[in-house]
């Protein structure tokens, strides 16, 4: 059975830590916003903490990040932003009094590393979402997709994709975030099964020969094939390359998954794009879609 943390209730803390690369400004914004759900905002010391690009050294990072996981005041952690580091200090991290009472952790991108980690390791659910850095351009559903989440509300995304999806009717546990993340965890402790799971994918500045090897690395593995449902977000801020690859980065992962008899969606509102919308890892989802290319995703 995977552990679900508690759900958030007013007057509870929240801690912001930034385990991978350094903030270029202030997150008031934030701040504000998490106040206004009526919670109390602790701010780790990598906040403010800066080494070349990291939010600190990586033992200022690991230290930040584990005195929140140890401490049975903060009910919930939210990674400032992602950038690349947290595989610097993964390994590092001690679990012990997690595991005993977990708490929701948040993030996306580099976060997708300790979002995975606590699903393969510790069986306990996750939430990837907005972050601090992201909020002020945050549409207003993605926010509060992650507030309805954080508090135990249903959560039901419903839209119609302008690519063409493989229509179908799914339920199983989620699981997914960043897809180059996602691959560089292959073969570690942080790496996810895949069996009867819906994946949830994507990605930023990757070009499609990138975005085509790493699908078909996990196609090889026979990953893919185990699949209940496929749900591919945002494959954004792409640079054009002087011989195009001939095919866009959702031609090229239907090329490689239409093989397959589980259900598949395009465009969901998720990924590095201001809607970005609270998915929760770990849960059991349903996922419908429809002939017209109409999708309902609840959790």
């Amino acid at each position: 059975m995977i552990k679900q943390p508690a759900y958030l209730k007013k007057g509870d803390k929240i801690a912001i830590v930034c385990p991978a690369k350094k903030l270029p400004g202030d997150i008031d914004t934030a701040i504000a916003i998490l106040e206004s759900w009526g919670l109390q905002v602790v701010i780790g010391k990598t906040v403010t903490a800066a080494h070349h690009q990291f939010a600190g050294s990586d033992a200022l990072r690991t230290s930040d990040l584990q005195t929140f996981l140890d401490d049975s005041e903060i009910k919930a952690i939210i990674a400032g932003r992602g950038g690349y580091g947290t595989l610097r200090i993964i390994d590092e991290l001690d679990f012990t009094k997690f595991k005993k009472t977990p708490k929701w952790i948040i993030g996306f991108s580099d976060i997708t590393v300790l979002l995975s980690h606590l699903l393969a390791e510790l069986n306990t659910q996750s939430i990837h979402a907005q972050m601090p850095y992201t909020f002020h351009s945050a549409s207003p559903q993605s926010l509060e997709s992650l507030r309805k989440v954080l508090f135990g509300e249903e959560v039901k995304y419903d839209y119609t994709s302008t690519f063409p999806c493989k229509p179908g009717i799914a339920e199983g546990t989620l699981i997914g975030g960043n897809l180059t993340l996602m691959v560089m965890l292959q073969g570690s402790a942080s790496e996810i099964d895949f069996t009867d799971k819906i994946l949830f994918l994507e990605d930023v500045g990757e070009r499609e020969y990138s975005i085509d090897r790493m699908m078909r690395m996990l196609k090889r593995s026979g990953k893919l094939a185990k699949l209940k449902g496929l749900v591919v977000g945002a494959f954004n801020e792409i640079t054009p390359e002087t011989i195009s690859f001939g095919a866009s980065p959702e031609q090229v992962i239907w090329d490689i998954v239409k093989e397959y008899d589980y259900p598949v969606c395009f465009n969901f509102p998720v990924g590095h794009i201001d809607d970005n919308r609270a998915m929760v890892i770990g849960k059991v989802v349903k996922l419908s879609i429809g002939n017209h290319s109409t999708i309902r995703l609840t959790q």
